[in-house]
This record gives C-alpha cells, structure tokens and sequence, in this order.
C-alpha cells in the first residue's frame, strides 16, 4: 500500500492535563507543540490536537455494526496485527474501561479484522483496529 498523507483531526477535551496523560503516556503518543489550550499529538503519524472545551464530548449515538453497537463519532487508526494486540494489552495494564473489549470482527468474512473501542476522559470515543489481510481494507 502507498504512503498516504497523514490526516488532522481536532476536538474536544475538559482537561489538558488528563489528555496529556491519556494520550502520551497510555496512548503512548508524542507530544507536538501546545499552548495554554490546546496540546498537538502524533497519533501513529496522523495529527491529533486536543482543544481545551468547558464541557465534555459525549457520543452522538449508537451505531450497528455486525450486530453491536458502537459510538458514533469515534476516530481511530489501523494498526499492523502485532501493534494492535500491544496496544490492547498495553490499555489492559492501564485500567482502560472498553466500550467493546479488545475482539475479531466479521470472522472467516471478507474483512476479517481485530476491533476495540474506548472512551478517552473527555469521552471522545477510539477504535484501534488492525486486519489479517489489510488488503480486505475496503472489500465488501
């Protein structure tokens, strides 16, 4: 697969103390440059910026997707297979409360793919996902 350029995605967050921790030391993301409100990530190289709000996000919705729900937004990466189980044991360690636990999606399917969500404390919902075949990205 072809290097894609990385994207940027901003949002909300109550604290950006919390975020700092969050996402630097139990994402394990580097921190960018920040101000007294708002704090850059790189998120696997993709550009993450935390912006300091009053009130919290909260998920619009559920979504319905291989019969469950899921937050809806959410935001996420791929991972390679390798990096993702890491990731899942790392948020294990941590005490990371999943909104659906660390499992395979579509099993035996076109698709086929490891899936995971959780909420950060300003309850932005992530899903970390990682494919046995990344080629099936977008199959149908």
């Amino acid at each position: 697969m072809a290097a894609i350029p990385p994207f940027h995605l901003a949002f909300p967050v109550h604290d950006l103390d919390t975020a700092r921790h969050f996402y630097g030391e139990v994402l394990g993301c580097p921190e960018g440059r920040s101000s007294p409100h708002w704090i850059d990530f790189d998120f696997y190289g993709h550009q993450i910026v935390t912006h300091l709000v009053e009130k919290p996000a909260q998920p619009a919705g559920q979504g319905h997707v291989d019969g469950k729900e899921v937050p809806v937004p959410h935001f996420g990466v791929v991972l390679p297979m390798e990096a993702w189980q890491a990731l899942a044991q790392r948020l294990e360690r941590a005490g990371v409360e999943f909104v659906m636990k660390p499992q395979i999606r579509f099993p035996g399917q076109p698709g086929e793919q490891a899936t995971m969500f959780f909420l950060d404390p300003s309850s932005n919902a992530l899903e970390i996902k990682a494919f046995k075949d990344l080629s099936q990205l977008f199959a149908k």
